[in-house]
């Protein structure tokens, strides 16, 4: 394996099964313990969570973590210590800054469907900022054939914003589109995730939930393999404050 890139094949995840829950971990988390893979720079946790109907996450605290929750299919019913009650749903994006302390639960909204949702925790370039909470629709069909931003650093970008210097991106590929993506700041890593189908990234074949890691490269190659190929890709720094 080259150097300045690192893969994570789907089925060497964690796993939890809590019957109503199924849950893959990319990194260490609750009972999942690997000290190779507690992070990949500021990136600490991606579980890719399976929520039975109506079931969820009982009210439970953070603090000092930069939260991004992103649906794949079906919806979030979100409450919080900020006194927000939300619904997001596959298309949407939503960001917690817990910063000094929050508490909040999170529910499949739908009793009659399951509830699959990427989980995503940064650690932040800022301690104990003020908790904030936002989400966002997005366009989906302006990810087609190209990487749309969904998250930065910039309250005014494209996209919910975060205390991090990081950017994450979304695109649904035609199979053999090709794309170079162009890393935002000097150090930073990029961290794929494929959701779905076979894609090639700077050489290296993943298929569905398959990740790769890479760092000290400016351009990152994306070839699909597949038709609808879809990926998630996060650009990070690579060092912890």
């Amino acid at each position: 394996m080259m150097e300045n890139i690192i893969v994570h094949k789907a089925g060497t995840r964690g796993s939890a099964d809590h019957g109503w829950l199924k849950a893959k971990h990319s990194f260490s988390f609750a009972n999942y313990y690997d000290p190779e893979r507690m992070h990949f720079g500021v990136l600490r946790v991606l579980n890719d969570d399976y929520v039975e109907g109506g079931m969820g996450f009982p009210t439970h605290p953070h603090d000092n973590m930069e939260i991004i929750t992103i649906p794949l299919e079906g919806a979030l019913e979100h409450k919080d210590s900020m006194g927000n009650k939300e619904v997001i749903k596959s298309g949407e994006i939503q960001v917690m800054s817990a910063g000094t302390g929050i508490y909040h639960s999170e529910y499949n909204h739908y009793k009659d469907k399951a509830l699959k949702l990427f989980q995503i925790w940064l650690i932040p370039n800022k301690r104990n900022v003020t908790p904030r909470y936002d989400q966002m629709t997005l366009n989906v069909a302006d990810r087609r054939n190209k990487l749309q931003q969904v998250l930065s650093p910039n309250p005014d970008d494209e996209g919910v914003w975060i205390h991090q210097d990081a950017w994450f991106s979304m695109g649904t590929f035609d199979a053999g589109f090709t794309t170079n993506y162009t890393v935002k700041k000097p150090g930073n890593g990029v961290y794929v995730m494929v959701i779905k189908g076979k894609v090639e990234i700077n050489g290296v074949v993943l298929d569905s939930r398959d990740a790769a890691g890479i760092k000290d490269k400016q351009e990152i190659s994306i070839k699909a393999l597949d038709q609808d190929a879809e990926i998630l890709l996060m650009d990070i720094p690579m060092n912890i404050n």
